[in-house]
């Protein structure tokens, strides 16, 4: 084996043996490639479970639902009532026709209640938040309590003065009208005579139960029908001059009248001179005039005294270009234009002695007040 050999007189041997045992350094360049250390497998991580939501219960849901429905009906019931009684009172309070005194401040006042309006909300909506962060019932009860304040408002006589005032504002000429020969029913009603009334109302007992009857068949008013018999007959039945038979005065009734009474009462032929028959043919009669003449009242109950006579009441009408119950009267000649007037005055006393069991005088004031805010028969329908 040859000898090491000497680097400027130093002995090699001991450097070749130190670089034979030094570990080789990673990433230089050796004889050996260095193993590939295995790469370390990512610990798996244990997942949380989802916090699942419990669901809000039914009940719950269905409590919030009322308590907003609650809220939002008493809302409602208290705000449309107040714009009638306000606007009804200021129609009442600038009507005329002059721009200074009645068409501009009546203007001014309806932008005013626009504005209070949005007031009123915005501190509605303030009051709301304040309520809730309390008790959240209280909203709805509070909402609950102004339309009971305002219901009992409604069933005082005044409002039926001011809701009269506000049907004459919208309704137009068409209320106005209305509202005239409404007056003329309480000044007929005013002028009978309280002990003929009562003779007239005591003779009807026996003839109430089929008129009740005919008029729940034909869906008319039942006092009406009393009007109109007592009109007619005073309810004394018997033949007339003038062909008129029985309680209701029956002369010449429509054909499809007869048929549809017929087909009521199970008969071929319905007879006048039959009280029951009698006032299912005054009903049926009514009930046809007053789809005639599109639901007027007083229009339907002059065409029923009418009849066919010249060509009917839709005939006169249409030749001398009327158009309701005003424009009419001075074109019926010798007709009895005060025929509804006298039905309705009538009713009136009916309802009235079917609702205070006595017959009150027509006054001023809250008597008066009183009578009105019962209400004519038949006109009901119009509300």
């Amino acid at each position: 084996m040859p000898k090491p050999e000497k680097l400027f007189g130093r002995d090699t041997s001991s450097i070749h043996d130190s670089r034979m045992n030094k570990p080789a350094i990673p990433g230089k360049r050796t004889g050996v490639k260095p193993a590939a250390s295995p790469k370390p497998k990512p610990r798996k991580t244990q997942k949380s479970p989802k916090k699942v939501q419990p669901k809000p219960p039914v009940t719950s849901f269905r409590r919030r639902l009322l308590m907003v429905g609650l809220e939002a009906l008493g809302l409602a019931v208290t705000a449309v009532s107040a714009i009638m009684i306000l606007l009804g009172y200021s129609a009442n309070w600038f009507s005329g026709t002059r721009f200074l005194t009645s068409l501009l401040p009546f203007a001014i006042g309806v932008l005013g209640l626009i504005v209070a309006a949005a007031v009123l909300l915005i501190g509605w909506w303030k009051l709301r938040k304040w309520l809730q962060g309390r008790a959240a019932v209280l909203v709805p009860v509070l909402a609950v309590s102004f339309a009971l304040v305002i219901g009992w408002f409604v069933l005082q006589n005044r409002f039926t003065q001011a809701f009269g005032h506000f049907r004459t504002l919208v309704g137009g000429k068409q209320e106005a009208g209305r509202v005239t020969v409404g007056h003329q029913v309480y000044a007929a009603y005013r002028r009978y005579d309280p002990a003929e009334l009562l003779k007239i109302i005591n003779r009807a007992e026996t003839y109430n139960p089929v008129i009740a009857e005919a008029a729940k068949a034909f869906d008319v008013d039942t006092n009406l029908l009393q009007g109109i018999a007592a009109t007619e007959s005073s309810f004394l039945p018997r033949d007339s001059r003038d062909g008129g038979r029985g309680l209701f005065q029956i002369t010449l009734a429509p054909k499809a009248v007869m048929e549809q009474v017929g087909k009521q009462l199970e008969v071929s032929k319905p007879s006048p001179l039959n009280p029951r028959h009698n006032a299912f043919i005054a009903a049926a009669t009514l009930k046809y005039y007053l789809a005639q003449m599109r639901g007027d009242l007083f229009l339907g109950l002059l065409a029923y005294n009418i009849g066919p006579a010249n060509g009917g009441l839709r005939f006169i009408m249409q030749q001398y270009g009327a158009t309701d119950f005003v424009t009419i009267q001075p074109y019926l000649q010798q007709l009895p234009r005060d025929y509804p007037i006298r039905v309705l005055s009538h009713a009136l006393a009916f309802r009235l002695w079917q609702t205070e069991g006595k017959l009150p005088v027509y006054e001023e004031g809250d008597n008066a007040m009183r009578i009105q805010s019962i209400g004519i028969p038949g006109l009901q329908a119009e509300l």
